[in-house]
């Protein structure tokens, strides 16, 4: 029986054999930046510092990783930080990203030894860190085994956060609509779970109506409204005190989605007798209708997931759009076993679309009452010491392993920074009580 395509996501994705709660867990069919390179987990550490640094080093700092999979990120901000109390460095940094003065890398014995001051106050604050630091995963699947006991498992976001959420591609399989611009408006496209077959429903509710004249570009390709129904929320850029760098991303288009990949094997479209993914089939008349997938789902997670902040920053990482540059066949496309595959909800493998970045923002900054900052990931990275670059061709001379190596660990960074795979993807931060500046690193 066709239903509409939030409710055959939420049961495909989340249900009781859902992709996201049974099996192996997404990183068995892709890999997001987490599983592509430890220097992701390495910056997502520098960064937290500076959020500790600016909540004032409190004596419980939360990191909370929303649509934790399988724990991945955690496991490894676990050992880094083991790293960041002096311990042995080999579960610490991993010489992907260069330590820069004054961090808790750098931090020695001898430095703690110096007279009582303000410099050996701060290193005795930062030494402390890994005591204060909290650790929850927000995911459906059950806890896994082996799962470090830092780490604590929940289904549902905390409250009262002070520290760092982080959402690395949750948003995108947050479930939506999806509907079509028909001669008489907007309707719902419907779905068979079974088969994937679409056809046309209802005309969308007020509601969502409401969403897509504000959010989504009319027929003529215009946009409907401002990307900022809100001006005064909108962001500065904290690096250049210009106008957020957000418009200017490049968000991916269509369904070409090549961020995702399987271990090893970049991601590649395949063609084949299957329907084209992104548009209306079977019963749907194609060709004609214009495709828009209504973000208020994504947009009301987000805010929900700011409103548990007490103190401290946000973080959405995510591909998507932007007002003005909405894809006209829609995102909606299958990962599994490291392919493309057709959107079909049957709960064998992950159905995904874009994110309108940018409404979610909004809806962010509108419960925060804070500017918000968004990047696309290269910026992000480099600003926080993962920059790609190449070892200089002396070192090869001085030091032939050394060379291997750290031609290895910048090759991984490019990979994150890549603006036509990861590095494309968008940063949305989202500060709560803290200013902007400074947990935007510079």
């Amino acid at each position: 029986m066709p239903i509409r395509w939030r409710d055959a996501m939420n049961q495909a994705l989340y249900g009781p054999d859902g992709f996201f709660v049974a099996g192996g867990g997404p990183a068995a069919h892709f890999r997001t930046s987490v599983h592509a390179s430890p220097a992701f987990t390495t910056a997502l550490l520098r960064l937290l510092t500076q959020v500790d640094a600016a909540l004032g080093h409190p004596s419980r700092l939360d990191v909370v990783d929303v649509g934790a999979g399988r724990g991945e990120l955690l496991r490894a901000l676990v050992g880094l930080a083991v790293g960041v109390s002096g311990e042995p460095a080999h579960s610490g940094r991993s010489g992907l990203i260069p330590a820069w003065s004054g961090s808790p890398e750098t931090l020695t014995p001898a430095a703690s030894a110096r007279p009582l001051g303000e410099e050996s106050s701060l290193v005795t604050v930062r030494q402390s860190l890994p005591e204060r630091i909290r650790f929850t995963a927000v995911e459906y699947a059950d806890r896994p085994e082996n799962l470090p006991e830092e780490i604590n498992w929940t289904a549902e976001i905390p409250d009262g956060i002070t520290g760092l959420l982080i959402a690395t591609e949750w948003l995108d399989n947050v479930p939506l609509d999806v509907a079509v611009h028909t001669e008489d408006g907007w309707r719902y496209v419907l779905v068979d779970p079974d088969s994937g077959v679409e056809t046309i429903g209802e005309p969308v509710t007020p509601d969502d109506l409401d969403w897509l004249t504000t959010w989504w570009p009319d027929l003529t390709g215009s946009p409907s409204a401002t990307s900022d129904p809100d001006p005064g929320l909108t962001s500065t850029d904290a690096t250049s005190g210009s106008e957020s760098g957000f418009r200017a991303a490049r968000p991916a288009q269509g369904s070409s989605l090549t961020a995702r990949s399987r271990p090893g094997c970049p991601e590649t479209p395949h063609s084949d007798d299957r329907p084209e993914i992104g548009r209306p089939r079977s019963e749907t008349p194609s060709g004609d209708y214009q495709r828009a997938e209504i973000g208020r789902t994504r947009d009301d997670a987000w805010a929900s997931a700011v409103r548990k902040m007490e103190r401290g920053l946000a973080v959405a990482v995510d591909y998507g759009h932007l007002n003005g540059d909405r894809p006209v066949d829609g995102t909606l496309t299958g990962y599994r076993g490291g392919r493309q595959v057709p959107p079909v909800p049957d709960g064998s493998s992950d159905v995904t679309a874009h994110v309108a970045m940018d409404s979610v923002a909004s809806a962010g900054a509108a419960v925060a009452r804070c500017a918000y900052s968004m990047v696309p990931q290269r910026e992000a990275l480099r600003a926080l010491g993962a920059d790609g670059g190449r070892p200089p061709l002396s070192l090869a001379g001085t030091d032939p392993a050394g060379y291997v190596r750290a031609l290895a660990a910048a090759s991984a960074v490019a990979e994150l920074t890549d603006p036509a795979g990861l590095g494309g993807h968008l940063w949305l931060r989202q500060p709560v009580g803290i200013p902007l500046g400074s947990v935007v690193a510079r």
